[in-house]
């Protein structure tokens, strides 16, 4: 495999994850897997420049934010922390900062501080009253939580003496004693218990009943203070986190100053020794230059400061007796073999199953029912048969083979190509039909309340629908009489399946499930097609050319719209009354790049890569991520993309630096050409 056809699959997979992690809450591998991922992307990224491009899944930050609640564009991006595992690659960090700023590492300050595993959040303040929290969405947008925030209660509702925006920003979490509280009620209550405390307060705190946020034991903790008005009075990070104190926010008492990469190092290391001591869970430590002008002359990649840092803490593992393993058959298709274990607290909660990945993977691990085997959780999110642990003088089980048919219809099972995966190939295969429209409900995707898993294997029973479309034509008294079902609770659901129908296009291409397209993708065709029938009748080269596709996705989404059973899905969505089209950007500035397509390459100061595009887009032009004959010009920032420039100038199309953006924003031409 050549580098760049070893990059497209593992972009690929890493999309596929990052959907199904941050959009859908469903883990299918180990955080320590996705890590190993991102890392060979961007070593692959680094040993070939050309493959860096700008819209690769390396630079993603987040995923989108839900539509319980109403959207939030940040006035800063809130961007993420780029990651290291061990000593080597932290004092390597260390050193390449200080040899960009021209000291040596053992010279610079460092802030040291525990990575509390929660949800990020911003908090608003204007002249020193809460105005508004977001949460962090996907770096750009987040969703609106003001209600639910004001109601935690070491959130101070005004700042004594602040003038002017303020943005606090930090953790929401659930102390270690706090779950346990919280899970000991739930017993009580005979309710079912939270996992673990980060998924907890996540879901407490995406509560559209205020009230129910108020009654669970949630705290914030901050770490960033953020001023949108005027010139900072502050020369250091501890100076802001001081005044963060002073204002009566919650601050990491552990975090302490290091002078030196030898002394942060070895604080680091503390933390990953008293781990369990902490009051909150952690799953890393975050490194921080102090110095704010040293913080500056560094800036940041187009997803990460690159003046912090965060050290994962390593995968905790237990041993446990495997008694079985099983196979799920997911809405692709997907068989996925899982080990069914002897319950065992790992990473402080219980684990009775753990994935085993694939048919490949079983084989390779030579882990059999019966054995004693080594489970981890990384990162504390999924856990994982690591291998079995040899029991001199004990007789193992045979080997354990996977299923030659679907456990779900009996249908033969397949493996297509080279792939590692085993795929059962019946379209109405009925556990694929549950996961499909479990999917299509799903948050990320349209987002039905009350359509979950339970209520749609309910409807599948009862032979009410047999596809996502049949969706649309219930009415209530198809569902008044079913069991746990009344009048009222009919009508809710009823309400949000049809308020579902004015979802934009991009969701709505999400919640197909067309193979390899996640939220960036679709988001990406929506703005490029507007329309489904658009996206429909699009060519194989008009999809490849879209940024953030690519010919895997073009090639996939090709072949889904053409298909005949999806066509006529299609044509009843319409019937139905669904939107079918992406929203349009509403602005009140004036459209100087109306109907024209603006490239930016490399990093614009003042500007995100999305924060660049969102300028252009809300001043009535496109940002494609290629160049092309209707390219009206190429914004050209720091180290900008070979690929591009060198098609400007074939094309020549005009090229003009970036400090002529701002002039290109507000007038739509410029003064000056490269």
């Amino acid at each position: 495999m050549n580098p760049a056809e070893h990059a497209a699959r593992l972009r690929d997979e890493i999309t596929r994850h990052n959907e199904a992690y941050h959009v859908f809450d469903a883990p299918t591998i180990p955080d320590g897997d996705y890590d190993a991922l991102v890392r060979e992307l961007r070593a692959l990224e680094a040993s070939h420049p050309e493959l860096n491009t700008e819209d690769s899944v390396s630079h993603v930050v987040g995923a989108p934010a839900s539509t319980v609640f109403s959207p939030v564009t940040h006035a800063e991006p809130m961007l993420s922390l780029d990651n290291v595992f061990d000593h080597d690659e932290l004092r390597a960090w260390s050193e390449r900062a200080a040899k960009s700023l021209g000291v040596a590492s053992e010279e610079l300050v460092f802030v040291v501080e525990p990575k509390i595993d929660g949800l990020a959040l911003s908090i608003l303040y204007v002249d020193g009253v809460l105005t508004r929290a977001a949460t962090r969405g996907d770096g750009r947008v987040g969703e609106d939580v003001t209600e639910n925030v004001r109601r935690i209660a070491n959130v101070p509702s005004t700042l004594k003496a602040a003038k002017g925006r303020v943005e606090v920003r930090g953790e929401v979490f659930l102390a270690k004693s706090d779950f346990v509280e919280m899970n000991r009620r739930q017993r009580e209550l005979d309710l079912k218990e939270y996992a673990n405390p980060r998924n907890a307060a996540a879901g407490s705190l995406r509560q559209k009943d205020p009230a129910i946020t108020a009654s669970r034991p949630l705290s914030f903790l901050s770490y960033q203070l953020v001023e949108l008005d005027g010139v900072s009075s502050f020369t250091r990070y501890v100076e802001t986190i001081a005044q963060l104190a002073t204002w009566g926010f919650l601050t990491a008492p552990e975090a302490t100053t290091e002078i030196g990469a030898t002394a942060m190092i070895a604080r680091s290391d503390w933390f990953e020794e008293h781990r369990h001591e902490l009051r909150y869970q952690i799953d890393g430590i975050v490194v921080k230059i102090d110095d704010l002008a040293l913080r500056s002359q560094l800036g940041f990649t187009s997803r990460a400061p690159r003046w912090a840092i965060a050290r994962k803490l390593p995968p905790e593992e237990r041993t446990t007796r495997l008694k079985d393993i099983e196979v799920s058959v997911g809405r692709t298709g997907r068989v996925t073999p899982f080990a069914v274990l002897e319950p065992v607290v790992v990473a402080g909660s219980t684990v009775s199953m753990a994935t085993l990945h694939n048919q490949d993977q079983v084989k390779a691990k030579d882990v059999r029912p019966g054995d004693l085997v080594i489970v981890r959780k990384a990162g504390d999110v999924i856990p994982e048969v690591v291998s079995a642990v040899s029991e001199p003088g004990r007789r193992r089980k045979p080997a354990w083979k996977f299923p030659t048919t679907c456990p779900a219809c009996g249908s033969a099972l397949v493996r297509v190509g080279d792939e590692s995966d085993t795929y059962c190939v019946n379209p109405i295969c009925p556990a694929q039909l549950l996961a499909q429209m479990v999917h299509f409900a799903s948050r990320g995707a349209l987002d039905i309340e009350g359509l979950g898993e339970q209520r749609v294997g309910q409807l599948l029973a009862e032979g009410l629908v047999r596809d996502v479309a049949d969706l649309f034509s219930l009415k209530v008294s198809d569902l008044s009489s079913l069991e746990g079902l009344g009048e009222l609770s009919a009508t809710s659901l009823v309400n949000a399946i049809q308020g579902a129908k004015a979802m934009p296009l991009n969701r709505l291409l999400v919640a197909l499930g067309i193979r390899h397209v996640g939220p960036v993708a679709a988001r990406e065709l929506a703005n490029a097609f507007h329309t489904y029938a658009a996206l429909e009748a699009a060519t194989l080269d008009e999809l490849s050319v879209v940024v953030g596709v690519g010919p895997v996705i073009a090639a996939s989404v090709y072949e889904y719209v053409r298909d005949e059973e999806n066509r006529l899905r299609a044509q009843r969505f319409a019937k139905d009354g669904l939107a079918l089209a992406e929203a349009e950007i509403v602005s009140t500035l004036a459209p100087t790049l109306a109907n024209r397509a603006v490239v930016v390459t490399g990093l614009v100061e003042g500007f995100t890569r999305e924060g660049a595009e969102e300028a252009i887009i809300v001043r009535g032009g496109t940002s494609p991520g290629t160049v092309s004959k209707k390219t009206y010009c190429v914004v050209v920032g720091d180290a900008p993309g070979a690929s591009k420039v060198s098609r400007a100038n074939e094309l020549a199309i005009p090229m003009i630096p970036a400090s002529e953006f701002s002039t290109l924003l507000a007038t739509g031409t410029w003064s000056t050409t490269l």
